[in-house]
Protein backbone atom coordinates (compact mmCIF):
# COMPACT_ATOMS: atom_id res chain seq x y z
CA UNK A 1 0.00 0.00 0.00
CA UNK A 2 0.93 3.69 -0.57
CA UNK A 3 0.94 6.68 1.49
CA UNK A 4 0.94 9.84 0.02
CA UNK A 5 -0.04 13.70 0.37
CA UNK A 6 0.41 17.03 -1.34
CA UNK A 7 -0.60 20.23 0.34
CA UNK A 8 -1.42 23.43 -2.01
CA UNK A 9 -0.31 26.49 0.17
CA UNK A 10 -0.38 29.84 0.33
CA UNK A 11 3.64 30.48 -0.64
CA UNK A 12 4.74 27.04 -1.86
CA UNK A 13 3.68 23.46 -2.56
CA UNK A 14 4.44 20.18 -0.11
CA UNK A 15 5.20 16.58 -1.00
CA UNK A 16 5.78 13.61 1.34
CA UNK A 17 5.34 9.81 0.42
CA UNK A 18 6.31 6.78 1.96
CA UNK A 19 8.36 4.10 0.68
CA UNK A 20 6.94 0.53 0.94
CA UNK A 21 5.34 -1.79 -1.43
CA UNK A 22 4.32 -5.47 -0.03
CA UNK A 23 2.66 -8.38 -2.09
CA UNK A 24 2.41 -10.08 1.23
CA UNK A 25 3.32 -10.29 4.44
CA UNK A 26 6.82 -11.86 3.62
CA UNK A 27 7.21 -9.64 0.37
CA UNK A 28 7.98 -5.99 1.31
CA UNK A 29 10.09 -3.99 -0.87
CA UNK A 30 10.88 -0.02 -0.65
CA UNK A 31 10.60 1.76 -3.86
CA UNK A 32 10.34 5.49 -4.68
CA UNK A 33 6.99 6.85 -5.22
CA UNK A 34 7.43 10.48 -5.47
CA UNK A 35 9.09 11.60 -9.44
CA UNK A 36 10.43 15.47 -10.48
CA UNK A 37 10.67 17.06 -13.48
CA UNK A 38 12.04 20.33 -14.43
CA UNK A 39 13.07 22.98 -16.82
CA UNK A 40 14.48 25.92 -14.60
CA UNK A 41 13.38 29.68 -14.67
CA UNK A 42 10.75 27.97 -16.71
CA UNK A 43 8.95 24.89 -14.49
CA UNK A 44 8.81 21.56 -12.16
CA UNK A 45 6.63 19.20 -12.52
CA UNK A 46 6.04 16.75 -9.47
CA UNK A 47 4.55 13.64 -9.28
CA UNK A 48 3.81 11.09 -6.66
CA UNK A 49 2.19 7.75 -7.36
CA UNK A 50 -0.19 5.05 -5.60
CA UNK A 51 -1.75 1.95 -6.62
CA UNK A 52 0.05 -1.24 -8.69
CA UNK A 53 3.56 -1.11 -9.22
CA UNK A 54 4.39 -2.04 -12.92
CA UNK A 55 1.36 0.63 -13.65
CA UNK A 56 2.93 3.50 -11.98
CA UNK A 57 6.65 2.65 -13.09
CA UNK A 58 5.44 1.92 -16.49
CA UNK A 59 3.13 5.90 -16.48
CA UNK A 60 6.91 7.20 -14.99
CA UNK A 61 9.43 5.25 -17.51
CA UNK A 62 6.95 6.31 -20.46
CA UNK A 63 6.98 10.39 -19.14
CA UNK A 64 10.13 10.56 -18.81
CA UNK A 65 10.94 8.83 -21.88
CA UNK A 66 9.05 11.05 -23.90
CA UNK A 67 10.35 14.05 -21.84
CA UNK A 68 13.78 13.02 -23.04
CA UNK A 69 12.68 12.84 -26.74
CA UNK A 70 10.00 15.39 -27.53
CA UNK A 71 10.65 15.00 -30.78
CA UNK A 72 9.05 11.56 -30.95
CA UNK A 73 6.03 13.07 -28.37
CA UNK A 74 5.04 16.65 -29.13
CA UNK A 75 3.82 17.48 -26.72
CA UNK A 76 6.02 16.29 -24.02
CA UNK A 77 5.68 16.93 -20.01
CA UNK A 78 8.83 19.53 -20.75
CA UNK A 79 6.37 21.04 -23.64
CA UNK A 80 2.60 21.31 -22.53
CA UNK A 81 2.11 25.49 -22.11
CA UNK A 82 0.00 24.35 -18.81
CA UNK A 83 -0.45 22.50 -16.01
CA UNK A 84 -3.74 21.57 -16.95
CA UNK A 85 -2.33 19.94 -20.46
CA UNK A 86 0.47 18.56 -18.05
CA UNK A 87 -2.50 16.52 -16.09
CA UNK A 88 -4.49 15.38 -19.07
CA UNK A 89 -0.99 14.40 -20.37
CA UNK A 90 -0.25 12.52 -17.53
CA UNK A 91 -3.92 10.83 -17.09
CA UNK A 92 -4.49 10.03 -20.93
CA UNK A 93 -0.94 8.18 -20.15
CA UNK A 94 -1.87 6.75 -17.04
CA UNK A 95 -4.89 5.36 -19.44
CA UNK A 96 -2.92 4.39 -22.14
CA UNK A 97 -1.06 1.72 -19.32
CA UNK A 98 -3.89 0.43 -17.67
CA UNK A 99 -5.53 -0.67 -20.93
CA UNK A 100 -2.60 -2.09 -22.18
CA UNK A 101 -2.50 -4.35 -19.42
CA UNK A 102 -5.97 -5.16 -20.14
CA UNK A 103 -5.46 -5.53 -23.45
CA UNK A 104 -2.97 -8.62 -23.21
CA UNK A 105 -5.25 -10.55 -21.43
CA UNK A 106 -5.63 -9.51 -18.10
CA UNK A 107 -8.61 -10.40 -16.45
CA UNK A 108 -9.69 -7.33 -14.64
CA UNK A 109 -8.51 -3.28 -15.66
CA UNK A 110 -9.18 -2.55 -11.69
CA UNK A 111 -6.29 -4.54 -10.48
CA UNK A 112 -3.90 -2.72 -12.53
CA UNK A 113 -4.98 1.04 -11.28
CA UNK A 114 -3.31 3.80 -9.78
CA UNK A 115 -3.99 7.15 -8.35
CA UNK A 116 -1.21 10.10 -9.11
CA UNK A 117 -1.09 13.44 -7.52
CA UNK A 118 0.92 15.96 -10.00
CA UNK A 119 1.50 19.14 -8.81
CA UNK A 120 3.98 22.33 -9.93
CA UNK A 121 4.46 25.73 -11.82
CA UNK A 122 5.01 26.54 -15.09
CA UNK A 123 5.98 30.30 -15.45
CA UNK A 124 3.68 32.97 -16.22
CA UNK A 125 1.20 30.92 -14.08
CA UNK A 126 -0.19 29.94 -10.31
CA UNK A 127 1.09 26.70 -8.59
CA UNK A 128 -1.22 24.25 -8.90
CA UNK A 129 -2.03 20.62 -7.48
CA UNK A 130 -4.18 17.40 -9.13
CA UNK A 131 -5.37 14.26 -8.57
CA UNK A 132 -5.36 11.95 -11.48
CA UNK A 133 -7.63 8.97 -11.60
CA UNK A 134 -6.88 5.56 -13.72
CA UNK A 135 -9.49 6.88 -16.03
CA UNK A 136 -7.55 9.31 -16.98
CA UNK A 137 -10.21 12.03 -15.70
CA UNK A 138 -8.51 14.32 -13.14
CA UNK A 139 -9.41 17.02 -10.28
CA UNK A 140 -8.10 20.45 -8.91
CA UNK A 141 -7.30 22.02 -5.53
CA UNK A 142 -8.57 24.77 -4.86
CA UNK A 143 -9.50 26.90 -1.90
CA UNK A 144 -12.04 23.96 -0.52
CA UNK A 145 -9.59 21.33 -0.70
CA UNK A 146 -6.59 22.79 -0.84
CA UNK A 147 -4.61 19.20 -0.34
CA UNK A 148 -4.63 15.76 -1.79
CA UNK A 149 -3.86 12.02 -0.51
CA UNK A 150 -3.46 8.58 -2.55
CA UNK A 151 -3.24 5.19 -0.92
CA UNK A 152 -4.12 4.38 2.75
CA UNK A 153 -5.76 7.66 3.87
CA UNK A 154 -8.04 6.89 6.41
CA UNK A 155 -5.83 6.80 9.60
CA UNK A 156 -4.07 10.67 8.38
CA UNK A 157 -7.06 12.24 7.20
CA UNK A 158 -8.45 13.22 10.32
CA UNK A 159 -5.54 15.25 11.49
CA UNK A 160 -5.01 17.64 7.67
CA UNK A 161 -8.53 18.53 8.01
CA UNK A 162 -8.93 19.69 11.68
CA UNK A 163 -4.70 21.26 11.37
CA UNK A 164 -4.25 21.84 8.27
CA UNK A 165 -4.03 26.08 6.98
CA UNK A 166 -2.33 27.05 3.98
CA UNK A 167 -0.96 29.96 5.59
CA UNK A 168 1.35 28.27 8.10
CA UNK A 169 5.02 27.99 7.73
CA UNK A 170 7.20 25.35 6.30
CA UNK A 171 7.77 23.82 9.86
CA UNK A 172 4.43 24.11 10.64
CA UNK A 173 3.30 22.17 7.86
CA UNK A 174 6.31 19.48 7.96
CA UNK A 175 5.22 18.98 11.85
CA UNK A 176 2.07 18.29 10.87
CA UNK A 177 2.64 15.48 7.86
CA UNK A 178 4.83 13.77 10.32
CA UNK A 179 1.86 13.35 12.63
CA UNK A 180 -0.46 12.28 9.74
CA UNK A 181 2.16 9.95 8.32
CA UNK A 182 2.80 8.41 12.24
CA UNK A 183 -0.79 7.83 12.65
CA UNK A 184 -0.64 5.92 9.36
CA UNK A 185 2.27 4.30 10.30
CA UNK A 186 1.41 2.55 13.64
CA UNK A 187 -2.10 1.76 11.82
CA UNK A 188 -0.89 0.25 8.97
CA UNK A 189 1.91 -1.70 8.35
CA UNK A 190 1.87 -1.53 4.41
CA UNK A 191 2.83 2.18 4.61
CA UNK A 192 6.57 2.83 5.64
CA UNK A 193 9.24 4.27 6.21
CA UNK A 194 11.89 6.44 4.71
CA UNK A 195 9.40 9.12 3.92
CA UNK A 196 10.69 11.32 0.60
CA UNK A 197 9.59 14.91 1.04
CA UNK A 198 9.71 18.48 -1.70
CA UNK A 199 9.06 21.80 -1.16
CA UNK A 200 8.69 24.36 -4.11
CA UNK A 201 8.28 27.58 -3.18
CA UNK A 202 6.28 29.23 -5.10
CA UNK A 203 8.02 31.92 -8.47
CA UNK A 204 10.89 29.95 -7.45
CA UNK A 205 10.73 27.40 -10.87
CA UNK A 206 13.69 25.31 -9.17
CA UNK A 207 13.21 22.00 -7.48
CA UNK A 208 13.51 23.42 -3.58
CA UNK A 209 14.59 20.92 -0.85
CA UNK A 210 14.39 17.24 -1.54
CA UNK A 211 14.99 14.81 1.33
CA UNK A 212 14.24 11.51 2.77
CA UNK A 213 12.92 11.54 6.28
CA UNK A 214 14.62 7.75 7.56
CA UNK A 215 13.35 6.18 10.19
CA UNK A 216 16.11 6.62 12.95
CA UNK A 217 15.44 10.54 11.84
CA UNK A 218 15.36 12.37 15.84
CA UNK A 219 12.81 14.85 14.90
CA UNK A 220 10.35 11.97 13.44
CA UNK A 221 10.85 9.90 16.32
CA UNK A 222 10.70 13.19 18.63
CA UNK A 223 6.72 14.08 17.10
CA UNK A 224 6.00 10.23 17.26
CA UNK A 225 6.43 10.34 21.15
CA UNK A 226 5.24 14.00 22.32
CA UNK A 227 2.19 13.44 19.95
CA UNK A 228 1.11 10.34 21.59
CA UNK A 229 1.91 11.79 24.64
CA UNK A 230 -0.03 14.80 24.10
CA UNK A 231 -2.74 12.75 23.13
CA UNK A 232 -2.96 11.03 25.81
CA UNK A 233 -2.80 14.39 28.08
CA UNK A 234 -5.59 15.46 25.94
CA UNK A 235 -7.96 12.71 26.70
CA UNK A 236 -7.58 13.16 30.78
CA UNK A 237 -7.88 16.26 30.43
CA UNK A 238 -11.81 15.86 28.71
CA UNK A 239 -14.30 15.98 30.65
CA UNK A 240 -15.63 12.75 31.99
CA UNK A 241 -18.88 10.88 30.98
CA UNK A 242 -21.59 9.97 33.15
CA UNK A 243 -23.61 6.46 32.91
CA UNK A 244 -26.65 7.47 33.37
CA UNK A 245 -28.74 4.76 35.07
CA UNK A 246 -32.18 4.87 32.95
CA UNK A 247 -30.15 4.02 29.83
CA UNK A 248 -30.93 7.75 28.32
CA UNK A 249 -27.40 9.52 27.42
CA UNK A 250 -25.42 11.06 29.68
CA UNK A 251 -23.79 14.38 30.14
CA UNK A 252 -20.60 16.11 31.44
Amino acid sequence: MTYCVALKMDERLIFMSDTRTNAGVDNISKFRKMFTWSVPGERVITLMTAGNLATTQSVVSLLDERSKAPEERNPSLMQVPTLFQAARLIGETLAEVVSSHAEEGQKAEAAFGATLIMGGQIAGMEPRLFMIYAEGNFVEAGEETPFFQIGETKYGRPIILRAFDPAMSVEQALRLLCVSFDSTLRANLSVGMPLDVHIYEGDSFVEGPKFRIEENNPFFQTISEEWGQALKSALDGLPEFNVPENGSAGSA
